[in-house]
């Protein structure tokens, strides 16, 4: 007996077609999904959306998120990844996943500013105790460490002030006494630093820089090589409902492939307009990793590849805020905004002294994200902008 024939209107909804197997192209397919179908009864009860061997739900991926976390596992080094709504997700899902009421978290003082929110608000209301502690404390973090501290956060370098911590030593001490060591890997995107080979057993990014290039995409990743942390860290992205979506993945898929020779070009154009900086009389130092005079410099030439196009500057102390406020104002081709590795240069000033305790350096500090743009028209436009904040 035939099946009888649908009205038009359930026509709409089932459609017999199905596209023929065997197409291939070079971008990634992309699979919309919040439901997703199973063949039968059984299927849907074995499948166990912890092991990424099928489906089951959008939250929890579709082929085209699976795709962006190998490939971020394979940069990275790693075996397993998630990515998040954004690099701030990233952090909330390892403090989550790792961290319970009574436990002990230490966290360097230069640590991206909304995650040292975070640990101030996981103090306040979950009785978690968070800590600050010198950047640069290097094997001496194991002073600092109690019976209580589950994990160590990292951040090379810190995103505003660029000191570059000693990966290994904090690693080394911290395992010595059973802790796991997350870092914020963002600002060498996986490619100048390899943060597993140096003994970090958590890796967090934010896509919305580098991997994205585009400064249109929020995301975060967190990527890890054991079996077992992973598991915890899954519970967590599903406890917290962390879905992305697919378009927004896909963005970043298609970025992928152009990231090196991006990162690459923000790194030769900044430190082009860092040096050029370097010799001003307007600026007393210049906080770039890969310059010999910057915090860490010798952990960067030991440990890391690359640089990025993220660096500071500190003014020599007799410019006040009005002035260097005055400055990144009279700047054309560089925008005032957070956040980096797109095509556009950006600017911003920071007030220091409300950011970290115990700041010693005069000066007002401005950070540089170098875009795309030539370095010879960047140092243009701050060449006139440094003379527009002296015209008084």
């Amino acid at each position: 007996m035939s099946a009888p024939e649908n009205t038009p209107q359930t026509s709409l909804v089932h459609s017999a077609y199905r596209a023929p197997d065997g197409f291939e192209a070079f971008p990634v397919g992309i699979h919309h999904a919040s439901t997703v179908v199973f063949p039968d009864v059984a299927t849907m009860r074995s499948r166990d959306w912890r092991e990424k061997l099928g489906y089951t739900y959008g939250l929890h991926g579709t082929p085209t998120s699976f795709v962006l976390e190998a490939r971020l596992a394979e940069i990275e080094g790693g075996n397993y990844c998630r990515v998040t709504p954004s690099g701030l997700a990233a952090i909330v899902m390892i403090n989550f996943a790792l961290l319970k009421s009574g436990d002990d978290v230490l966290l360097p003082d230069n640590v991206y500013g909304p995650s040292k929110d975070l640990s101030r608000w996981l103090q306040r209301d979950f009785n978690i105790n968070a800590r600050f502690y010198d950047p640069m404390i290097g094997a001496g973090i194991a002073e600092l460490i109690t019976p209580d501290t589950r994990l160590i956060w990292t951040e090379a370098p810190g995103s505003v002030s660029m000191e570059v911590p000693d990966i290994p030593a904090i690693c080394a001490a911290a395992h010595a006494r059973g802790v796991r060591v997350a870092i914020d890997n963002t600002w060498a995107a996986g490619l100048a630093f390899k943060a597993f080979d140096h003994g970090v057993d958590i890796v967090m990014q934010a896509l919305t820089k580098y991997q994205s290039g585009g400064s249109d995409v929020l995301m975060g990743a967190v990527i890890v090589r054991d079996k077992a942390l992973n598991e915890q860290l899954e519970l967590a992205h599903a406890r917290l409902g962390f879905g992305v979506g697919m378009d927004d993945v896909y963005l970043v898929l298609r970025s992928l492939s152009s990231m090196r020779l991006r990162f690459d070009a923000h790194d030769a154009a900044a430190r082009e307009v860092a040096q050029w900086l370097k010799a001003r009389p307007e600026i007393a130092s210049v906080l770039h990793p890969a310059f010999e005079d910057c915090p860490g410099h010798a952990f960067w030439k030991r440990d890391f590849t690359g640089a990025g196009g993220l660096f500071s500057v500190i003014f020599q102390p007799h410019f006040d805020e009005r002035q260097t406020d005055r400055f990144v104002d009279s700047l054309r081709l560089f925008k005032i905004g957070y956040s980096w590795g797109g095509a556009h240069s950006l600017c911003v000033p920071y007030r220091m002294a409300g950011m970290r305790d115990g700041w010693q350096r005069q000066g007002q500090l401005v950070r540089f994200n170098i875009g795309l743009e030539s370095p010879q028209d960047l140092i243009r436009d701050i060449e006139a902008a440094l003379m527009a904040m002296q015209a008084d």
